[in-house]
């Protein structure tokens, strides 16, 4: 057998063998003696057909078995040889074999690189630290509050923050529009619901009070036949109501979860939350930064075959979520591309540092993940039986084992930020 390789582009390899014809005769007369005892020739009795004359039968179709087989074991013996590991299955091109003369094909395909992790020593990473403080507790709780608010009528003018229950009728040049009229209505004012301008007008009126006021739809209004268009609106107010929130008591402590009504207690459980999600939100973020920080000094060019599978699994998934349907595949390449050079990258870093994990890290791991459900013994049970989930989860922990790694070698700056900085980013500018 001889074999030659030549480089491509970028990854591409292309790997031609020739197969001597003396081999390729030998393996169809060894199949052709095989088929003796069980193929009939008519005036030959079974096990006595001459060679001679199978060749002349079967010869053809045994050949292009035979060259199929011969394709499969060699392209493996000539990889073996070459020390070349190919990422997806190759394109083959070859002409029909004939028995005589010496069987040639290419295989053309692309490889996996060679890895090589510069110095993480020289990485610069940021990592982001925050507590939980008392005044972060206090809001959640107002949160809360805010989920179990009731409304309680009042007899005074609106303000913001109000909501006022109305009878209306709009109409454009005199004339009603469909859609345009509604009675009892909740409008709560300065939550922006309504067109510009309409909110505002009904500030200031009091339950019984009437009003016409005119307002203009927006240039991008969804119902096209009125979009920039100036109407008018006649308003009945039938009733304005403040918003009521809950005391911090017992019946409050109850309504979300806590059996005792102690409001120490439901604090000391929101706290909890909030640092277990701080503290998720912050593994997140570190685990960013070091994969940004690494794939800056790093570098690396990867397999189209390769990345395109990633994107067909990261389309699959969104498709599985109800998202991503009749999407092309293209728009998932770049965050693919992203995701396989980290695997390899990491899996590299993996080697240097001769990480490994064990049971009990990826139980622990799956217990953590169990607290944010209703039964965390059923979703325990459920991940340890499930051998595609334990694989997911041995991923992620093999993951921050080599962040944390990093983050050691690498030169680490503090950031000191608040809950609602790290959790809140947009809210908190």
């Amino acid at each position: 057998m001889q074999v030659s390789v030549e480089a491509g582009e970028g990854l591409e390899r292309k790997l031609t063998v020739q197969v001597p014809a003396e081999t390729v005769e030998q393996e169809v007369n060894n199949r052709l003696n095989s088929m003796k005892n069980s193929v009939r020739v008519d005036g030959f009795r079974p096990g006595k057909v001459p060679l001679k004359v199978l060749k002349q039968k079967y010869s053809q179709a045994v050949l292009q078995e035979v060259a199929g087989d011969l394709m499969q074991s060699t392209f493996r013996d000539a990889l073996a040889q070459e020390n070349l590991r190919p990422a997806g299955d190759p394109r083959i091109e070859a002409e029909p074999a004939v028995l005589g003369e010496a069987m040639q094909y290419t295989a053309i395909f692309e490889v996996y690189p060679e890895v090589a992790v510069a110095s993480l020593s020289d990485m610069a990473i940021e990592k982001t630290s925050a507590e939980v403080a008392d005044s972060d507790v206090d809001n959640m709780i107002e949160v809360l509050r805010k989920q179990k608010m009731d409304w309680q009528e009042v007899e005074r003018e609106a303000t913001d923050g109000d909501r006022v229950t109305i009878d209306f009728v709009g109409s454009i040049d005199g004339e009603e529009f469909d859609g345009g009229s509604g009675k009892d209505m909740p409008v709560e004012l300065g939550s922006g619901q309504m067109i510009d301008g309409f909110e505002e007008a009904l500030k200031g009126l009091k339950a019984g009070d009437e009003k016409t006021f005119p307002v203009t739809f927006p240039e991008d209004y969804a119902a096209k036949d009125l979009a920039g268009k100036a109407a008018e609106f006649a308003v009945t107010v039938k009733k304005v109501e403040e918003p009521k929130l809950p005391e911090i008591d017992e019946e409050f402590a109850k309504a979300f979860g806590v059996e005792s009504g102690d409001v120490e207690q439901l604090k000391k459980e929101i706290r909890d939350n909030m640092e277990r999600e701080l503290n998720k939100r912050l593994r997140v973020l570190l685990k960013e930064n070091v994969m940004d920080a690494l794939l800056a000094a790093n570098p690396v060019d990867v397999p189209s075959a390769i990345v395109r599978e990633e994107a067909e699994n990261l389309k699959k998934q969104m498709e599985a979520q109800g998202q991503g349907s009749g999407l092309d595949v293209e728009l998932f390449m770049d965050e693919a591309k992203r995701r396989v050079q980290l695997g390899m990258l990491l899996a590299e870093v993996a080697k240097m540092a001769s990480l490994n994990i064990d049971a009990d890290a990826i139980k622990e791991r799956i217990e953590e993940m169990s607290k944010d459900y209703d039964d965390p013994e059923e979703f325990v049970r459920y991940y340890m039986s499930n051998q595609e989930l334990l694989g997911g989860v041995q991923t992620l922990v093999m993951e921050d084992k080599v962040v944390d790694w990093i983050a050691e070698q690498a030169k680490v700056s503090e950031s000191n930020k608040t809950f609602d900085e790290v959790m809140n980013p947009e809210a908190a500018k």
